[in-house]
């Protein structure tokens, strides 16, 4: 069976799935990036999450009250453990961490495994327990990308001499 699922998987998501890596493995060094730059990783994750809710368990209170909630949660967790980061000339200079390229994976697979259960069983998509779950699930991941990302907006100047 997981030959089947792995066989059937449109290739199209085996190259998001090496771009998430690429893009992971690119986050684990330290560079300087222009600010509205440390948005677009958390804003890409949360269109891919709300268009699995969307197409899976449809936009109502079910769906969207756990990834809210969830995604609230992610934020403080996030905003919290994440180091503020400092202005470095035209950008901030964001510190290597291997957590993108966790979290990244993790909504990757959080989806994909929400698209092959609801492919193995349609039923579960009308399960309010699994919708539920899988919603919160992706709004934790998305709250600690937003979390970490807002640490850029109050960012303080980098003296040097």
């Amino acid at each position: 069976m997981l030959q089947q699922i792995v066989t059937r998987t449109p290739f199209y998501v085996w190259i998001i799935l090496g771009v998430l890596v690429w893009r992971g493995i690119a986050a684990s060094r330290d560079r300087v990036v222009p600010r509205r730059q440390v948005f677009v990783i958390p804003a890409v994750m949360a269109v891919l999450a709300l268009q699995e809710i969307a197409h899976r368990f449809g936009l109502d209170a079910m769906a969207l009250a756990p990834w809210l909630a969830g995604a609230t949660l992610g934020a403080a967790v996030g905003w919290r453990t994440a180091a503020p980061l400092a202005q470095a000339g035209n950008g901030v200079l964001q510190r290597g961490s291997w957590l993108p390229l966790v979290l990244m994976l993790a909504v990757f697979f959080t989806k994909y495994t929400v698209a092959v259960s609801c492919a193995v069983q349609p039923a579960l998509a009308q399960q309010a327990g699994f919708a539920m779950t899988a919603s919160a699930l992706f709004g934790i991941f998305n709250g600690l990308f937003a979390g970490r990302a807002l640490r850029a907006l109050p960012a303080p100047r980098i003296v040097t001499a």
